[in-house]
């Protein structure tokens, strides 16, 4: 420690809450905040710290966890993106009555934008619906630094604090000096008291009024209070210079507030136009309302992604933002589109953007498992309805077998009401099919499968395991018969779980044997129509994440490559099916040729063409 390093804005995260002495962290995987985890074991190990950290497996469980080691008087934090938030809803809610005793984070990283995300919502707004305060740091640095406060005022209210860091700020990186992490940790002591912890809705009122005494005191900490950041502009005395204050003023927060001050530099503005940042933006100071709305002629507030302070400033007359159309309602506050808004309101002249480049269609890695499933469920379901999820495996879009992609765990929820649906309508032979990945079937897969079974529906599930979290970094599984730091645990197989269900009709598979994978499809979808013994069906593709560095079987050795005979007609059917990007085409009536640089050798291109044109070499793949 000591030492001034460049970290990312979850690994400054990571460090600050080792400095502010957090004993338990858990988390659930989720785009931008997934590395804060990550960073957190890698601390772990390479210093060896004793704190517990989990992957939890969702983010339900992840809060629940970590609220019961702060009731002790541990100092926690649960980490997870917006979205998961909406997982963990239920015990936050709750968690703002009944408090807490050691100091509770919840860091959740928003997604203006959004970049990987279903929505872009903001959890200022919700903070202000569960009644919690929220920090909303411009940077890296400013994170971090804010943990250790952000603690000591969680402890000095008993109340649940939540960090929220943005896309722009949890991927950032600053240099910073990092210090020594605080290893000492108070004993665990948990005092009864029921009316509190296991409160009935008589004491709820209670607590519910005792945290609105809370957010009032909190509103006027001094030290969350909005600063202004340019104060030359104030008198000596840090007064506003007139009586009457300035015409217009800039009220900001978040990354939108760090990409403010470089505009406000870069025009030569910052000795004319003020700025406030605002640390807190809810609860917001009522004393600080009231005299920048008397003081200030016009104000101009820059916020992602609702109108959260412009909300509370409560004045439609002299504020400018969402609301009243000066700033966009939706999409990032990117640094182009903050200097207009700037501009405009400092009356300069705007310039012009240009128009953002086209960008390639992402697509499934080159042998990745998912999409030889998604190209046998097309084959056995051709006119089906396909039900999918959140993960990788969302691409399947691209090969037209994902039809509705919602939220964690919905895929398996919106087959079974497409299922009654056309049941109802005596539509029985219209296929629907469900997709889900093995990580969010764990997360939020099970109660759905189990609600289809005793709904007595009947349709396919076809769970995509890859053996990982994959598209948030590798993070394991609970079929990885391990903790995080290695100690072996039981395995919970997704076999086992799917028999729990009620499944009777279970069968396991790998991708790349396609005729072999078709065929356990097939007897799927007789065992959902057997009027006398069928029902729902559950089928496993098992195939190792390409990607996963860990899983060396996973990779088939691309020494022997298919290759393209001259049966290629160039008709194109492989790319517009399969899409796999080691097969290159090369226009109609042209051969494909294969990328032999991107060929992972799974061979599944071989089953895939209808003129028998991609073959194998005498010997046939590893």
């Amino acid at each position: 420690m000591g030492a001034r390093t460049i970290l990312l804005g979850n690994e400054a995260i990571a460090h600050g809450l080792l400095e502010a002495g957090c004993t338990m962290a858990t988390s659930y995987p989720g785009t931008p905040a997934s590395e804060i985890m990550s960073a957190l074991m890698q601390l772990k190990r390479r210093h060896n710290l004793s704190c517990h950290l989990e992957w939890s497996v969702n983010e339900k469980v992840a809060v629940e966890t970590a609220l019961a080691n702060s009731y002790a008087g541990r100092r926690s934090a649960a980490a997870m993106k917006q979205v998961g938030l909406n997982v963990a809803a239920d015990p936050v809610m709750s968690a703002a009555y009944t408090g807490v005793k050691g100091g509770f984070l919840l860091i959740v990283a928003d997604d203006p934008g959004p970049h990987s995300s279903q929505t872009e919502q903001d959890t200022r707004q919700f903070a202000m619906f569960a009644k919690l305060p929220v920090l909303d740091p411009a940077q890296p640095a400013q994170a971090r630094a804010w943990i250790a406060p952000a603690y000591e005022l969680s402890e000095a209210y008993e109340i649940p604090v939540i960090l929220r860091p943005t896309t722009r700020v949890c991927h950032a990186r600053q240099d910073m000096t990092p210090k020594a992490f605080q290893t000492a940790a108070p004993q665990p002591v948990f005092e009864k008291d029921p009316a509190r912890w296991a409160a009935t809705p008589k004491f709820r009122y209670l607590l519910h009024k005792r945290l609105n005494e809370k957010l009032d005191k909190i509103a006027d900490d001094p030290r969350w209070q909005p600063q202004m950041l340019n104060r030359k502009i104030l008198d000596e005395a840090g007064q506003w210079k007139t009586a009457d204050g300035f015409d217009k003023v800039i009220v900001a927060s978040g990354a939108a507030c760090a990409h403010a001050v470089e505009i406000l530099r870069d025009l030569n503005l910052w000795t004319r136009l003020p700025i406030f940042q605002v640390p807190m933006p809810y609860p917001l100071s009522e004393r600080f309302c009231t005299e920048l709305l008397e003081k200030a002629g016009t104000i101009l507030v820059l916020e992602e992604t609702q109108p959260v302070i412009e909300g509370q400033l409560r004045d439609r007359a002299k504020v400018l933002g969402r609301l009243s159309g000066h700033v966009p309602r939706e999409g990032e506050l990117l640094p182009e589109i903050v200097e207009n808004i700037i501009r405009r309101f400092a009356g300069l002249p705007e310039v012009s953007l240009s128009p953002p480049a086209a960008g390639r269609r992402p697509t499934l890695c080159a042998g990745c498992g998912h999409r030889a499933a998604f190209f046998a469920i097309r084959k056995v379901f051709p006119k089906g309805i396909y039900a999918s999820d959140i993960g990788c495996y969302t691409l399947g879009l691209n090969l037209g077998a994902v039809d509705t992609v919602l939220c964690m765990g919905a895929s398996i929820s919106q087959a079974a009401g497409f299922h009654h649906a056309f049941r109802a309508a005596g539509q029985n032979s219209r296929p629907v099919v469900a997709t889900i990945g093995d990580s969010t079937f764990y997360h939020a897969g099970i109660p759905a499968l189990i609600n289809a079974v005793a709904q007595g529906c009947r349709f396919p599930v076809v769970i995509l395991d890859n053996g990982t979290t994959a598209m948030t970094g590798h993070q394991p599984t609970p079929a990885a018969g391990m903790t995080t730091n290695g100690t072996p645990v039981p395995a919970v197989t997704l076999e086992n779980l799917a028999a729990a269900c009620g499944v009777t009709h279970v069968s396991v598979g790998d991708p790349y044997d396609v005729p072999g994978f078709t065929a356990l499809l097939k007897a799927a979808k007789d065992h959902c129509r057997d009027e006398e013994n069928g029902g729902m069906a559950v089928v496993i593709a098992r195939r190792p994440c390409l990607m996963d560095q860990a899983r060396r079987e996973a990779r088939r050795s691309p020494a022997h490559a298919p290759t393209i005979t001259e049966k290629c007609e160039g008709c194109g059917f492989c790319l517009k099916f399969f899409e796999c990007p080691a097969l290159v085409f090369h226009g109609e009536k042209e051969a494909v040729t294969i990328d032999e640089t991107l060929c992972a050798g799974c061979g599944v291109c071989v089953h895939v063409c209808p003129h028998d044109a991609i073959q194998w070499p005498s010997v046939s793949p590893a």
